[in-house]
C-alpha cells in the first residue's frame, strides 16, 4: 500500500516504514503527526484519487528528528565592476517516519 500526501506545499510517495525529509514542522522529537492531505491511496488493487484530497484518509507518522539541510550558495557577479556577493543557506527539515496509511 502507498499513498501521495502533501506537506508544506511539496507532494511525497510514501509506504509503511518510509524515512522522509520534509520542510520543519511544529513538532519535537518522537512526537506522532497524523497528516490528513491524501492525494492518492493505493493498495495494489484498488486505487482512491482525491479531488483534492481523498476522504477519510490519512497518513499516521513519527518525528525522528529535527536538522538542517545541505549548505546552498548564492553567488553573484558583475565583471568589471569589482562588485560581487555571496551569500549561504541551510534549509530546516523535520525527520517523518511512516507508521502506517489509513483509508477509511
Amino acid at each position: 500500500m502507498y499513498a501521495i500526501i502533501e506537506v508544506g506545499s511539496k507532494q511525497y510517495n510514501v509506504t509503511k516504514d518510509d524515512i522522509i525529509e520534509v520542510n520543519k514542522q511544529a513538532a519535537a522529537k518522537g512526537d506522532n503527526l497524523s497528516i490528513d492531505k491524501v492525494l492518492l491511496v493505493s493498495d495494489g488493487k484498488k486505487v482512491e484519487i482525491g479531488q483534492p484530497y481523498v476522504l477519510g484518509a490519512k497518513v499516521e507518522a513519527t518525528v525522528l528528528k529535527q536538522s538542517l539541510g545541505e549548505k546552498t550558495t548564492a553567488y553573484k557577479h558583475r565583471r568589471r565592476k569589482n562588485s560581487h556577493w555571496e551569500k549561504g543557506h541551510r534549509a530546516q527539515l523535520t525527520e517523518l517516519k511512516i507508521k502506517s496509511i489509513v483509508l477509511s
